[in-house]
């Protein structure tokens, strides 16, 4: 329950963020401010609940980020004939889907000369959590606690006609409990890093009856390159406390390597349906990742080879409606590290390595009403673990586990102006037992990793269609979030202790 202190501050924090609303004028929102900016687009156009896409998000990001239209030059060079062509696609698929709306026109009277498509990001949040934080630092309480993190700097946009990024460096304050083991691997801690990136080369081409989209990723993180928001680097939840509990077994596709890898890789999109793309990873050095303000400890190892990433997306549309199917999976073989205390001062691996394959299937739709949007999202994992490392150093009981990930999600935005999205998640993970993997001394119980329960969420993103003035430099958006478990690290006892309120404003600049 909230004391009488928490629903103060609860209560002190909305109208500070309702008042930053207000004071802000009545702009609109929107992901990057940066890609507003580029395209003349409001939020609503490519965003359901951002930064969840719509059909015309999802093709922006296809196109490179190169997508012009709005008032600013796109880029300070000349732009080729290409992208323009599929932009112009673009908007009339945009407009089929409208539900017969018009979409802001393009234009290129009054250009305004080019302006670099940078932005920042920043959500301050307020947390409650059913149980009080064990042994707290200042300026951290047990409980009840406002904290400003992330903030972000972003390059959102396009770089050349055919080279756009999504490039961002990352603030993160410390841990409540301040992280801080008093091992000597602490050196390697560090609160500002690199973050999700992503740069492409996009281009289009016509193969007899045949339109192509066709492009190069180099990205950080698998996944972060992906259309649909139901692969981990952009799922549902957008916004999470630093300070509520989660569950901690995960698959390693589901960001265990996230800034720690370089890949490069090629996709397709064909006829405006099916989607193909191959990439491949490679860990960056241990002294790489500490000079990009990565823990490099703080993934399992480093890789053995190149790990390759598939992905196939087939999306059907009709009217209003938009259909996906599709797989994807990745196959890491890690070397685990010798010492991840750096007690012994080595930041060697072991010469043998685990392997994981992980395997996914998911699913979304999306229909667009006249003033809403409703979107149902599927997501299931399957990772197959082969532990020829761990099992002989007493690291895993099993030479061979199975973890599993599901997660069901329903999003329901509605407004035009004054958008409001309601979203709930059902989630779960569940696994082979194993003693030492899942033991007690690493938080689980009855050595197991499973964890399901629920989550809401609901946002009010204002002014989020229509343009007002000051657009487009600052978009918003408020979020009330609660997390319940049914079950936490393999117990049902005390699980609800882990539930979490989580109040948060989302600016970008």
């Amino acid at each position: 329950m909230l004391t009488k202190s928490g629903v103060a501050a609860l209560g002190a924090i909305f109208v500070a963020v309702v008042l930053l609303m207000m004071i802000g004028g009545p702009t609109p929102a929107s992901a990057l401010p940066s890609f507003a900016r580029q395209t003349g687009q409001p939020c609503g156009t490519c965003h359901t609940s951002f930064p969840g896409l719509t059909p015309f998000g999802r093709r922006f990001k296809l196109l490179g980020y190169t997508t012009g239209g709005g008032l600013y030059k796109t880029t300070p060079f000349g732009n080729s004939n290409g992208p323009q062509e599929a932009y112009a696609a673009l908007r009339s698929y945009a407009n089929r889907t409208d539900g017969g709306g018009d979409t802001p026109a393009a234009t290129s009277s009054g250009e305004r000369g080019w302006v670099p498509p940078i932005s920042m990001m920043a959500i301050a949040g307020f947390t409650h959590t059913q149980a009080d934080i064990p042994a707290p630092t200042d300026p951290y309480r047990p409980n009840d606690n406002a904290v400003l993190t992330p903030f972000s700097g972003f390059w959102g946009g396009a770089i050349t006609s055919n080279i756009g990024a999504f490039a961002q460096v990352t603030y993160n304050a410390p841990d409540p409990v301040s992280g801080l083991s008093g091992t000597p691997a602490d050196k390697f801690l560090h609160t500002w890093t690199w973050d999700n990136t992503d740069v492409r080369f996009a281009s289009t081409t016509r193969i007899g009856p045949l339109d192509i989209i066709y492009g190069i990723t180099a990205n950080n993180n698998p996944t972060v390159q992906d259309l649909w928001n139901t692969t981990p680097a952009w799922t549902f939840p957008y916004a999470v406390s630093n300070l509520g509990s989660t569950p901690s077994a995960s698959t390693m596709i589901e960001g265990a390597f996230a800034a720690h890898v370089v890949g490069v890789g090629g996709y397709t999109m064909i006829n405006d349906m099916l989607y193909l793309e191959a990439t491949g990873y490679q860990t960056l050095r241990f002294g790489q990742q500490n000079s990009l303000g990565v823990d490099p400890f703080g993934a399992p190892g480093l890789f053995s080879g190149v790990a390759p990433y598939w992905r196939v997306a087939l999306e059907p549309h009709w009217g209003p409606h938009t259909f996906m199917f599709g797989t994807y999976g990745m196959i890491f073989n890690v070397n685990p590290w010798i010492d991840s205390t750096f007690v012994q001062g080595t930041t060697g691996v072991l010469g043998i390595a685990d392997r994981f394959t992980d395997v996914g299937f998911d699913s979304q739709y999306q229909y667009q009403g006249s003033n809403y949007w409703i979107t149902l999202r599927a997501n299931y994992l399957r990772e197959f673990q082969q532990l020829n490392a761990s099992f002989p150093t007493g690291a895993s009981a099993n030479p061979n586990n199975l973890l599993n990930t599901l997660r069901l999600t329903g999003e329901v935005t509605f407004g035009g102006d004054n958008r409001f999205a309601l979203t709930g998640q059902y989630f779960k993970i569940w696994g082979t037992p194993d003693a030492n993997l899942y033991s007690v001394g690493g938080g689980f119980a009855n050595n197991s990793p499973n964890s399901n329960g629920w989550m809401v969420e609901l946002d009010y993103i204002p002014f989020g269609m229509g343009k007002a003035p000051g657009w487009p430099w600052f978009n918003a958006k408020i979020g009330l979030q609660y997390v319940y478990y049914n079950k936490f690290n393999g117990t049902t006892l005390a699980a609800q202790d882990n539930n979490t309120l989580f109040l948060h404003a989302w600016f970008a600049m």
